[in-house]
C-alpha cells in the first residue's frame, strides 16, 4: 500500500469512527475514549450509558458484508485484552455491565450498530 493510499485509508477510518461516535451520542452514550491504544491492543471507542460500558470496534468498508467479515478472532482477542487494560486503569467502572459491540460504516449509509457482537 502506498503512503497516499495508507493516509487516505486512515482518514476514512477516522471519519467512520466520528460517525460511529456521533450515533452513540444520539443513543445517549457518553464517549469515554477514542482510539485507546495500549501495548496489548486497541479499542476504537469506549462509551458509557448508565451502568453499561461499550467497547466498540468500528469497521469501515465499501459494503456491509465486507465490514462484517473484517473482524477476525485474533482482533477480538486484542480488543478484549485492551478492554481489560482499560478497566484496570478505570476502577470506577469495574462494577458496570460490559459489552463488545461492532459498528459497520459504509459510504452514504447510516452506521449499523451491532450490540453484543461477541463475548
Amino acid at each position: 500500500m502506498t503512503r497516499e493510499r495508507r493516509r487516505k485509508a486512515w482518514r476514512w477510518g477516522r471519519l467512520a469512527e466520528s460517525a460511529a461516535a456521533a450515533l452513540l451520542r444520539l443513543k445517549g452514550f457518553r464517549i469515554l475514549a477514542r482510539g485507546y491504544k495500549v501495548p496489548v491492543g486497541e479499542i476504537d471507542i469506549v462509551a458509557r450509558r448508565g451502568r453499561l460500558v461499550l467497547f466498540v470496534e468500528v469497521k469501515a468498508r465499501p459494503s456491509a458484508d465486507a465490514a462484517n467479515e473484517a473482524l477476525k478472532v485474533n482482533q477480538r482477542r486484542r480488543i478484549a485484552r485492551a478492554a481489560d487494560w482499560f478497566l484496570a486503569q478505570h476502577p470506577q467502572i469495574a462494577g458496570c455491565d460490559l459489552r463488545y459491540d461492532l459498528m459497520l460504516v459504509t459510504p452514504w449509509r447510516w452506521p449499523v450498530h451491532i450490540g453484543d457482537a461477541w463475548r
